[in-house]
């Protein structure tokens, strides 16, 4: 088996170069801006440079997308689909060198890398099925002699900006349902992680090629006022999604709705999980690990907050401090470790004022929570912090390994309010093994977030189901369900069999 810390023999496999044009119209590579150093989390190593995209290349690349749309729009669906599902062969192929790529770029461990790229094979199997039940209703018309129906027609070019941590996953989201759906798109990676974008349009653009769509992927690596602020405002892009922060995603959804655009937003997380006097604690601790110290924190679901029964809350707690005391620290690509480097050291600073105002909080820090210098700059111990009540610095999303405890008494609802006073509602949890308080959780006086579940943590959500959340999440949804419709405009059909002209509502209009 190759060696992935071979990375000059990985970037070359992947046509990396160490100076790579940022943008691509799916016919060629191009690039006129400043030079991106692209660094690597995970030891601070110059990964490669990329020639990032000038206004003049955004124009390029939207004029590649939107040629591309009319003719992609009237290419039947089924086979829209069968080029997405070339497009996951292609991934599948270079799942190894992509996953330790993302690792590499990202900071996220290998198994988790390679995870994120199965994600996006599974997102193309999802699309190709999809193509085929894109389904419009028919409904009863008061007029005889009358057929009405629904259909749904491609909406045109997509922007899709998206964060470093899930730097390639998320775009399989929005690109291979947008695609199938007959759009094309625009991307906008993190300038954290444009290694993996170059890596995945490359791969995508061949599939492309073969078959004469270039200019259905296209992508522009640069700063939000080169290229973010453009895809906000361009009336060419009907449809802008958008993950990243709840500050910015407020602003871009401002923009875009001044000119009747349509935004899906994937915006912050403060993921809770009740745990309850019934639960099952070691199930409940392997949960909770994961979600709060994988991935270092950096996930939108990483599990930030516990409201606990004060009947089971110490014995959760030594557990809970137990495992955090056992966890391996280092390299993403070392196959020992559990918990990488955080993607840059500004949110190693942002965790350890975090830990600052909670202690002046009233919080006290019970494991973890120390920079290791020893391992690198952005290498953090992830932290347990017990919270005498649910104040203000819980209520923000520090995206970071910082888990804070709190506890409640009395019954559920109490534990419900608790979990629903924070800003955010993206994902949520509850471990219980009582029927009721399970249906409780579940209803509408339950969880407020887009994603509830039982017995299971905060993260790691399967592509099947549509995901978001609501509130300062922003309200979107992606992937699985029936999120395909938000890449669609629907038009309602109305067909007059009859040489009779009858109106609705039994209107009489008579002109002799």
């Amino acid at each position: 088996m190759q060696s992935h810390h071979d990375v000059p023999a990985l970037l070359r496999r992947l046509e990396i170069a160490d100076v790579n044009p940022g943008a691509t119209d799916g016919k060629a590579w191009f690039g006129s801006g400043d030079l991106l150093d692209v660094l690597s989390p995970a030891d601070g190593r110059l990964l490669a440079k990329v020639q990032q995209a000038g206004e003049a290349d955004y124009e390029r690349v939207m004029k590649g997308a939107h040629e591309a749309f009319l003719r992609w729009r009237v290419t039947p669906a089924p086979l829209r689909g069968l080029i997405v599902r070339e497009m996951g062969e292609e991934l599948r192929r270079h799942k190894d060198d992509l996953g330790a790529l993302v690792s590499l770029e990202m900071g996220k461990i290998l198994t988790e890398g390679k995870g994120e790229v199965q994600e996006m094979i599974d997102v193309a199997d999802f699309a190709v099925g999809l193509s085929r039940q894109l389904y419009g209703n028919t409904m009863q018309s008061e007029r005889p002699g009358h057929r009405m129906m629904e259909q749904w027609h491609p909406l045109g070019v997509v922007g899709i900006v998206t964060a470093f941590n899930f730097p390639v996953a998320v775009w399989s989201w929005n690109a291979f349902l947008a695609a199938v759906c007959g759009d094309t798109m625009v991307w906008k990676p993190s300038s954290e992680t444009p290694l993996t974008a170059i890596a995945v349009s490359k791969i995508a653009n061949r599939v492309l090629a073969r078959h004469g769509f270039e200019g259905v992927c296209t992508l522009a690596v640069g700063p939000g006022r080169t290229v973010g602020d453009r895809i906000a405002k361009d009336a060419r892009i009907p449809l802008v999604s958008f993950t990243g922060s709840c500050s910015i995603g407020q602003r871009l959804a401002q923009t875009v709705a001044q000119r009747y655009g349509r935004a899906i937003l994937e915006l912050g997380g403060n993921n809770g999980i009740v745990v309850t006097p019934s639960a099952d604690l070691d199930m409940a601790t392997r949960a909770i690990v994961f979600g709060a110290a994988g991935t270092a924190g950096q996930r939108c679901t990483s599990t930030r907050r516990i409201i606990v029964h004060e009947d089971v809350a110490d014995k959760l707690t030594r557990k809970l401090v137990a495992a955090y005391k056992t966890l391996p620290i280092g390299h993403p690509l070392d196959e020992k470790t559990l918990v990488g480097p955080l993607v840059n050291e500004r949110a190693v600073t942002e965790m350890m004022e975090a830990l600052e105002a909670a202690k002046k909080q009233g919080g006290q820090v019970l494991v973890g929570g120390r920079r290791r210098d020893d391992l690198g700059s952005r290498y953090v111990e992830p932290a347990i912090v017990a919270m005498p009540a649910q104040t203000d610095i819980v209520k923000q999303e520090t995206f970071a390994p910082i888990l804070y405890v709190m506890r409640y008494h009395g019954p559920l609802a109490n534990a419900i309010a608790i979990h629903n006073g924070v800003p955010q509602g993206l994902s949520s949890a509850i471990f219980t093994t009582n029927l009721l308080e399970a249906e409780e959780f579940l209803g509408p006086a339950g969880s407020d977030c887009g994603i509830a579940n039982v017995n299971l943590g905060t993260s790691g959500a399967e592509i099947g189901g549509a995901f978001g959340g609501e509130k300062e999440t922003g309200g979107g949804r992606e992937s699985g369900s029936d999120s395909w419709k938000q890449y669609m405009r629907r038009s309602t059909n109305t067909v007059n069999y009859t040489t009779k002209l009858p109106l609705a509502q039994g209107v009489k209009f008579e002109v002799e």
